[in-house]
């Protein structure tokens, strides 16, 4: 170890860096998003600031501040930061690393963050050599992982180590984030002067999907690409934001009716059995950054309204559609989200069961509320039966087919009335078989 190192930290980050790079928070102040877990009176803030931490593992999708964020513990605690990639790394660098490490806080007095990007990608072997310096305090291990830290990182290392699960930016973090790049002079592009367009803003801001450092790559090479007009300024207009980021702006915004006729036009070429416009619609939708959760709510929707019991399994479908995207997210969730799509538009369809809740509540805010049946009326508590409770109730499993005819409800009311249609057809057949027996 050279004794007369320099500090690594984020004042020795070269001027020729990415624009990522440079515009790294050196502060908490200054750190954008996460407020689930950053903030005054969170825990993340307490530890640092009482440099009381062995070891954190900060979890979560790329570009979302995970580097950024240990980056700002070296800086606070005046930590020596030693950084590796556990994609390119090896046991016999991680090993000089801690030796470094050991020797710096001898002679020095100084701790060593290490700092592991990608540490999902180091085999069970290879995350077990970290325990004793952990356990030792020889370093302090920030983990940096896309993968859940439960699934991915051995359970003695998670058991030392605080978990932090980090979200995707929303698009006002995105938009901040670029605004802070545009307006620094020091470490941004303000000596480029530039004049964004709030169109350009906007589209950058969703198209980015959260990911605060896709949004400055493009924003850099916009800017550095684009010649100053009369007036001095760098104009980024959407045309340039659409060529940085090499994806075409559609008409589609969340507060305006382009997002409410897309989705409309994807339901409803779903419920008229149109597979191919649904598809569209529905890359359309991913195209333009749309929430893949949102999407696979709409489809499990439809899947009961629409598709309801004419085939009982596009619900089943649907919902697996739903959990996938959220486990997955993009681009994969686009498949997923696919097949239930087409599975949707191309299964039988009956809203028989929708318009039977819809007549159901309607009867229930408008008529007069009906009182359940002494025999139906619970009769598992003490003193149920010297009210008569449950007298007179016939348990269905003891008769013919698992079937008798008494009081469900004091009035008639028919509310389901089931269709021909796809496997709704066996439920009605069967419906009236069950009639047809008693009256024989």
């Amino acid at each position: 170890m050279d004794l007369f190192e320099k500090d690594n930290n984020q004042n020795t980050i070269p001027e020729d860096a990415p624009l990522a790079i440079r515009m790294r928070p050196r502060t908490l102040d200054e750190f954008v998003g996460q407020k689930h877990i950053i903030g005054p009176d969170k825990l993340f803030n307490r530890a640092v600031s009482a440099d009381r931490i062995s070891s954190i593992i900060l979890y979560g999708p790329s570009g979302i501040g995970k580097n950024c964020l240990a980056y700002i513990i070296s800086n606070i605690t005046k930590a020596y930061f030693a950084e590796i990639n556990a994609v390119a790394s090896n046991v016999a660098e991680m090993r000089k690393l801690i030796e470094q490490a050991k020797n710096r806080k001898a002679t020095t007095g100084r701790k060593t963050i290490l700092f592991v990007d990608e540490i999902h990608r180091f085999n069970k072997a290879q995350q077990d050599i970290l325990m004793p310096y952990v356990e030792r305090g020889e370093i302090t291990l920030i983990g940096a992982t896309t993968h859940n830290p439960f699934f991915s990182i051995v359970s003695a290392l998670i058991s030392r180590s605080l978990v932090f699960e980090l979200r995707r930016l929303n698009e006002d973090d995105i938009k901040t984030i670029m605004n802070n790049a545009i307006k620094d002079k020091g470490r941004g592009l303000g000596k480029h002067k530039v004049k964004i367009d709030d169109r350009a803003l906007n589209f950058l801001a969703k198209i980015s999907d959260g990911d605060g450092r896709r949004a400055l790559n493009a924003l850099e090479t916009g800017t550095l690409t684009t010649s100053a007009q009369k007036d001095g300024y760098v104009h980024y207009t959407l045309k340039v934001a659409e060529e940085s980021i090499q994806k075409k702006a559609v008409i589609y915004d969340k507060d305006e009716d382009g997002h409410y006729d897309t989705i409309s036009a994807f339901i409803k070429s779903m419920r008229g059995s149109d597979p191919d416009a649904a598809l569209y619609w529905l890359a359309k939708m991913l195209y333009a950054g749309e929430d893949p959760r949102f999407i696979a709510r709409r489809i499990v929707i439809c899947a009961a309204e629409d598709v309801g019991n004419a085939d009982p399994q596009a619900i089943v479908v649907a919902n697996a559609a739903l959990q996938i995207s959220e486990f997955v997210g993009m681009p994969e969730a686009r498949i997923p989200l696919a097949q239930a799509t087409v599975y949707i538009a191309t299964a039988p369809k009956s809203n028989a069961a929708y318009m039977g809740i819809e007549n159901a509540m309607k009867d229930v805010e408008e008529g007069r509320t009906l009182e359940v049946p002494t025999h139906l009326k619970d009769a598992s508590y003490p003193g149920a039966k010297r009210l008569g409770h449950g007298e007179g109730y016939k348990y269905a499993h003891s008769y013919k087919d698992h079937y008798v005819e008494q009081d469900y409800i004091p009035q008639k009311r028919r509310y389901y009335e089931p269709t021909d249609i796809g496997y709704e057809k066996k439920i009605k057949e069967y419906l009236r078989s069950l009639k047809e027996d008693i009256s024989s």
